[in-house]
């Protein structure tokens, strides 16, 4: 079993979520991080529909475990609840049981949408959230571009040889994210949705244009960004926002980019079959890797920043924004930079004068440029230019965003 990075401590009487797609390996997570725990999977049909049935059945089952249990007054006693969304109701019974009892909850899900429809019971602050993500760089024992282009980071899919990583993600898309969607919404037309789905693989790292997928897809403006939201309650992508600090009103693109939460699925999707690094797709599934890394990052850190993107009117780009600007990021499949590619960080430096300046690519190692900023002032930018692998490492380490 591959060690995961996350560690979820809790102090005495505090409870937690854990959100994360299906397959990322958080119920395999759990039971090796808290072997003690008593676990209820609301996948098994008997517990689905003895506590769908009757609610307060969990409670009393608790309750009574509890009494007979041995020492339960001195040590902590955690009850990992998988697949939560499928009983809202269950969260009344949870937080009577966190409050009255010295017991902590691990309510593990892949999908916040139900208990929000439902207005289900979110504990008020009683559960903090972590997130659970597809394989990061230091779970990695290598780094290999082209495999993870081919197969994602899920740990059933990377795992496998190509041809059975190939097989598991179609079944994931028909088998889990389809029916699904059927089950947690009243879309009828799965086709329709599918259609979308390809559309969107297609669009990662691009500013989204809802009204054009729409217009590809046959349906309304409106249905699209629902579709989106839709993809984003089931941990299956992410929106990335434009920077908009000191805005200016010729400077900046409003509109977001949208990301799945996977680079082999969308490669799948889009019927992508990259064999060597270079050129536009694999380009685009670089920055695709590498925004999933950085927002895996964040979450894993609990570091507040947001990811962003930043791009001009005029067509002037920087892949990645952290840290209110302070952190700037492009990433090239190129291992040989043209000075032309650094003119969306040296406008951005324009604009922001305090930012670090990134340039990750396929390069074979570190080194820094220096461009004159004015001629004859002799000042200068500075941008640094990172091979991905060296880049991951010093993410990793704690070395490019801080707390």
């Amino acid at each position: 079993m591959m060690k995961r990075i996350l560690e979820i401590q809790l102090p005495l009487g505090q409870s937690a979520y854990l959100w994360g797609a299906r397959k990322t390996g958080k119920s395999t997570y759990l039971h090796a991080f808290f072997p003690e725990a008593w676990v209820y999977d609301l996948l098994e049909t008997d517990t689905f529909l003895r506590f769908t049935k009757n609610p307060q059945e969990f409670r009393e089952e608790i309750l009574s475990k509890l009494k007979y249990s041995r020492g339960q007054t001195q040590v902590q006693q955690f009850i990992i609840v998988d697949e939560i969304q499928k009983i809202p109701l269950l969260l009344n019974e949870i937080h009577y049981l966190i409050e009255k009892v010295k017991v902590q909850f691990i309510l593990c899900g892949s999908s916040a949408r139900n208990l929000r429809v439902q207005q289900a019971n979110f504990l008020g602050g009683r559960a903090w959230i972590f997130n659970f993500f597809p394989l990061v760089y230091p779970e990695l024992q290598e780094l290999d571009l082209l495999k993870i282009f081919k197969q994602g980071g899920l740990p059933a899919h990377y795992l496998y040889d190509e041809n059975s990583a190939k097989e598991s993600i179609k079944a994931y898309i028909e088998g889990y994210i389809l029916q699904e969607i059927r089950l947690e919404t009243r879309i009828r037309n799965l086709n329709t949705f599918m259609n979308f789905l390809d559309l969107v693989s297609f669009c990662q790292g691009d500013i989204i244009n809802f009204s054009n997928i729409a217009r590809d897809c046959g349906v309304s403006s409106k249905t699209v960004q629902s579709y989106f939201e839709l993809l984003v309650d089931m941990l299956l992508g992410y929106f990335i926002h434009p920077f908009t600090k000191n805005n200016k009103r010729n400077l900046i693109m409003h509109a977001p980019k949208f990301y799945l939460f996977d680079v082999g699925i969308a490669n799948y999707l889009a019927k992508r079959n990259i064999t060597e690094l270079q050129g536009a797709e694999a380009g685009q599934a670089l920055e695709h890797y590498l925004c999933l890394e950085l927002y895996a990052y964040l979450k894993y850190n609990r570091i507040e920043s947001r990811l962003l993107y930043w791009k001009t009117k005029t067509g002037l780009e920087v892949d990645f924004i952290v840290q209110e600007g302070k952190i700037a990021i492009e990433c090239k499949i190129s291992k040989n930079i043209d000075k032309r590619e650094y003119r969306g960080l040296l406008a951005f430096k324009d604009n922001f004068p305090e930012a670090r300046l990134i340039m990750v690519a396929l390069v074979t190692s570190p080194r820094m440029v220096k461009i004159p900023t004015d001629q004859g002032t002799g000042m200068e930018t500075e941008i640094e230019i990172m091979p991905l692998e060296f880049f991951l490492k010093q993410l990793w380490a704690g070395k490019i965003i801080h707390a």
